[in-house]
C-alpha cells in the first residue's frame, strides 16, 4: 500500500510517501512544497494545488491521509491551515483517492507511543521507522511522513481486527 501523507501549510505543505511491502516502510518521495510568501493567498493556493496533482500524478498513492489543524490561539493561522487543507482533499478528490484525517496527537502516538511527543522524538522514530534514512529538510516533511505511517499503522490493525 502507497499512502501519501501531508503535512498542511499556504507557506509550506509538507508531503511524505510511505510504501510497506510486508510490513517494511520505506519512502520513495518526500518533500515540502513552498510557494512565494509574497505571493496572495490565491495564487499560494493555486501553486499547491497544482504541486500537489503533480506529485499525485508522479507517485500515484492509494490513499492520502492529512494532518488535522491544531486548534491554535491565533485564528489566522487556524484558518490559513483550513485553506491547505481544502486543496489537499480537492487534489485528492480529482484524482480519485481516498482521505482519511488525523489529529497531531493521534500521529505522535502511533510513531512515537506518546500523543505529547516533542518534534525532534517524532523526528527520530520516523527516520528510524523508515530504515534509518535522513530526512532533509522542514519539520513540515518529517510531519507528513509521521501522517503516512499513521495512516499504514492504523490499517494494518483494521486487517488484524478484520481478519
Amino acid at each position: 500500500m502507497r499512502v501519501m501523507g501531508v503535512d498542511p501549510g499556504t507557506l509550506r505543505m509538507g508531503v511524505g510517501v510511505v510504501d510497506s511491502i510486508s510490513g517494511e516502510l520505506t519512502t520513495p518521495f518526500h518533500g515540502c512544497l513552498s510557494p512565494k510568501r509574497s505571493d496572495p493567498i490565491e495564487q499560494r493556493l493555486a501553486y499547491l494545488l497544482q504541486e500537489l496533482e503533480d506529485v499525485i500524478g508522479k507517485v500515484s498513492p492509494d490513499s492520502v491521509a492529512v494532518e488535522e489543524p491544531f486548534v491554535s490561539q491565533n485564528p489566522k493561522t487556524a484558518i490559513a491551515i483550513g485553506q491547505a487543507q481544502a486543496v489537499v482533499f480537492l487534489a485528492a478528490a480529482r484524482h480519485g483517492i481516498p482521505v482519511s484525517r488525523y489529529a497531531p496527537t493521534e500521529v505522535k502516538k502511533s510513531v512515537t507511543d506518546y500523543g505529547g511527543s516533542s518534534k525532534e522524538q517524532v523526528n527520530a522514530m520516523v527516520c528510524i521507522l523508515l530504515g534509518n534514512i535522513e530526512i532533509n529538510g522542514p519539520n513540515d516533511v518529517t510531519d507528513a511522513l509521521a501522517v503516512a505511517i499513521c495512516h499504514h499503522n492504523g490499517t494494518m490493525l483494521d486487517h488484524l481486527i478484520m481478519e
